[in-house]
């Protein structure tokens, strides 16, 4: 291959608007969330930009405390984010547990990732730590969010803690079981498949693939589980708050 990455001009994009807009339709049509998903379309394409921009910018610095300043607004976010579906709950209250179940168990996937997988000749390398990441975070945040959702459910349903727990936990696991089920057979994950598109050996994408599938599993499970014994009590009196 004389130039293993395909680039991709902006105004090519539009190519991939039509099914994303049929969804949208069907969500304003079907439910009360056609304005969430146009919100988060809205951010999601000025966040992408502006961090597009940013990485450039902390790239070229090279610095380990622009990365771990990078590492720090990740994990904050996420942190936030993570407890979205509690929309009446005390959610200050919760964000400083929400954020350091993904600090710990994130944060530790990810030494254990640089420094005992990769071992990369600087372990600030912003182009290593940062995608990793934020794939490791984002897996963490969406943990919580769909444990904590379901956690309350079950509050509500009349189950005790320790029942509720354990069905929040499973089903917080549901999408990255069914990654583990598909990845090789249906899937092509993005790890894998960014780096078969930069040229790379198909099993050096495998290897690196397995890597973050265990990373996703590791910091996003133990994640979940941490908050919902942790902050489970609190999730209930939030649900309790609502109803």
């Amino acid at each position: 291959m004389s130039d293993p990455t395909l680039s991709i001009p902006w105004w090519r994009l539009v190519f991939a608007l039509p099914p994303a807009l049929l969804t949208m339709l069907f969500l304003f049509r079907w439910t009360d969330q056609g304005k969430a998903l146009l919100h988060a379309s809205a951010r999601m394409l000025a966040q992408l930009t502006f961090i597009g921009y940013a990485l450039v910018w902390v790239f070229r610095a090279d610095h380990w405390g622009w990365v771990l300043g990078m590492l720090v607004l990740m994990a904050g976010v996420a942190g936030w984010i993570s407890l979205r579906p509690l929309d009446s709950a005390p959610r200050h209250r919760l964000y400083r547990k929400s954020l350091a179940c993904i600090v710990a168990c994130g944060g530790g996937t990810l030494a254990l990732v640089v420094f005992g997988v990769l071992q990369p000749a600087r372990w600030y390398d912003p182009r290593v730590v940062i995608p990793l990441a934020g794939m490791i975070f984002a897996g963490a945040m969406n943990q919580i969010s769909l444990a904590a959702e379901r956690y309350t459910a079950e509050r509500r349903r009349g189950e005790e803690h320790p029942a509720a727990r354990g069905a929040a936990l499973r089903a917080s696991l549901i999408p990255l079981l069914n990654a583990f089920f598909a990845v090789g057979l249906v899937q092509l994950p993005g790890m894998m498949t960014g780096q078969i598109l930069a040229g790379a050996d198909p099993l050096v994408a495998v290897r690196y693939q397995i890597m973050v599938m265990l990373m996703l599993l590791g910091g996003g499970g133990l994640a979940s589980a941490i908050f919902l014994e942790w902050a489970g009590p609190e999730c209930h009196e939030a649900a309790g708050t609502e109803g």
